[in-house]
């Protein structure tokens, strides 16, 4: 059996180069990366976003001597646990976290030296705050550890303002002979809670400059922009669709798994089943994680290997992983459960019973839906969670449907849909190849579809980020995407849920750090916000896993 990696973060830069398969609207892609205007790049869970980034960050890198243009890459997925009592707290975490990220990547490049760096002196003038890179890694690290505390303030006197950080880049980019700096922020804006997202927004305007431009990957539908950023005036929105009616696509979809497939065997099989391939690609909807998951699940690609493929992945695992939001985020519980119930129960059906009229008769085939414009909030909220999943994607907005009234179209994951028939390889191809956008199901203002949701939800109101934290330590390792012995090692450890193991880590942690013991138990008291596991756990934890320390 073939493991395949499937998050760009897991694999290293060398993999990634072997990894990508240049097709022309990645490379047009790539190219918009590295200009000179801002850029958000929109796509759903394991599009390809991240991927992308690191790709084009590395061909600046390759090309630096030659073009002086330095990129660098951060995430945010941090910002979730940023809970101080200040109201701007994420503004200057995000402006010292960027900092940091700066100056660290310029020492990796060999571009500045020594062990110390102040801003002042990387500019040649003194620095009016002093705010040496420890000081303000030390910063991040408080910010990131706020949750455990909610409300508690932090001292931010070295944090430099965003006047202060144009600055800093500017004489950067003077003394170090740079053109301009790209940043790309990768998990940008899905993580940040409304405010949060406004916030980012803002500051990815207001640091736009000649010596500096900022690239963000955001998903769909989750992102909230607010007033002062304009997607269609303050960047280049960039759409990361791969469309499955190019004439490409599978060639590209199969290169993009070949390039991971180990075992011969499974190479042989997939190219004497190309035809059960091509519906295995057509059914991911350009998405790579989706294609590799159900490619790897498809094993020998004969029929009924694909067809379970349907039945289990598409039909089962796929759902599990929407519903699992609303544990997750459980304000939005409603909203994960109503739009599930609406695409799997309602919508798809209907799709499919118009497929089933259209296909005898050799008519265009549907994977549409409309919605109007004027429907309830709460809907629209819902459907925005299910293009964040890839369980849908918007197609088109300002639509006409019947009686000329406007409203979004959407399209339905192939897969999902494939997943309703008896037999999906039976009338796969005959319904993607007649695919055509002008048969949509139409959902009304007020729809009778939306009653049942706007019978429990009267308004949207934001979940606490620091209970659902709370909710995610306690679940079971089962969730774990690990095998089975992996999952037994811990058990033999007594380790039994998510928190625990951050317990060990932690502790490894310091223990390779050479801290005393007192140091490490404060750490695990530190850690115990939840009143469960008890202190008592966090030093019988440390007692049991010493002695195995040691052993190292």
């Amino acid at each position: 059996m073939n493991n395949f990696v499937i998050r760009t973060e897991e694999l290293e830069d060398s993999q990634l180069k072997e990894l990508y398969v240049e097709t022309e609207n990645d490379n047009d892609i790539l190219n918009r990366l590295k200009s000179q205007s801002p850029v958000l790049l929109v796509g759903s869970r394991g599009m390809g976003k991240s991927f992308l980034f690191k790709i084009s960050q590395m061909q600046l890198l390759e090309n630096f001597q030659k073009d002086r243009i330095f990129p660098v890459f951060l995430t945010f997925r941090s910002a979730s646990l940023v809970q101080t009592g200040n109201n701007i707290q994420f503004e200057l975490w995000m402006l010292n976290k960027i900092c940091t990220v700066i100056i660290r990547e310029l020492k990796r490049q060999g571009l500045i030296t020594g062990n110390k760096w102040n801003f002042g002196n990387i500019v040649g003038d003194e620095c009016k705050n002093g705010n040496s890179i420890e000081t303000l890694m030390e910063i991040n690290k408080q910010f990131e550890n706020s949750w455990k505390n909610p409300g508690k303030m932090i001292d931010v006197s070295a944090v430099p303002t965003i006047d202060d950080l144009m600055e800093i880049i500017e004489d950067l980019c003077w003394d170090l002979n740079i053109k301009r700096f790209v940043i790309y922020i990768d998990e940008a804006a899905h993580i940040f809670i409304p405010e949060q997202q406004r916030q980012f927004f803002s500051i990815f305007r207001e640091i736009r400059s000649a010596y500096v431009k900022c690239n963000a990957a955001v998903y769909p539908g989750v992102t909230c922009y607010g007033d002062t950023f304009e997607p269609m005036h303050d960047a280049v929105t960039i759409n990361l669709t791969r469309d499955i009616r190019e004439e490409n696509y599978i060639d590209n979809m199969k290169e993009m798994v070949l390039k991971q497939v180990e075992d011969s065997e499974m190479v042989k099989n997939m190219l004497q089943n190309g035809e059960n391939f091509s519906v295995l690609a057509y059914a991911a909807c350009g998405n790579p994680r989706l294609l590799l998951r159900s490619v790897e699940k498809a094993g020998n690609f004969k029929s009924n290997s694909v067809t379970n493929v349907f039945r289990e992945f598409y039909r089962e695992e796929i759902w599990s992983e929407q519903s699992s939001l609303a544990e997750k985020y459980p304000g939005n519980s409603e909203f994960v459960d109503w739009g599930r119930n609406f695409i799997e129960s309602v919508v798809l059906p209907e799709i499919k019973s118009k497929n089933d009229k259209f296909l005898p008769l050799n008519k265009s085939t549907s994977a549409f839906f409309w919605i109007h414009r004027n429907s309830p909030q709460v809907v629209k909220e819902s459907l925005r969670i299910l293009e964040y999943t890839g369980i849908i994607k918007l197609q088109a907005t300002g639509i006409k449907a019947t009686n000329s009234e406007i409203g979004n179209r959407y399209e339905v994951n192939i897969g999902c849909l494939l997943a309703l028939e008896t037999l999906p390889l039976t009338n796969a191809l005959n319904i993607i190849k007649k695919l055509s956008a002008k048969k949509m199901s139409e959902f009304g203002a007020n729809s009778k579809a939306y009653d049942s949701l706007l019978k429990k939800v009267p308004q949207f109101t934001e979940p606490n980020m620091t209970e659902c934290l709370k909710m995610q330590l306690t679940k079971s390792i089962n969730v774990l995407e690990i095998t089975e012995w992996q999952k037994g090692k811990l058990r033999e450890l007594n380790i039994n849920n998510l928190g625990e193991i951050i317990y060990v880590f932690l502790t490894i942690f310091l223990y390779l750090l050479k801290c005393p013991q007192s140091l490490i138990l404060s750490a695990l008291r530190a850690f115990c916000f939840c009143g469960k596991p008890h202190i008592s756990r966090s030093i019988f934890l440390y007692f049991r896993y010493q002695a195995w320390l040691k052993s190292w």
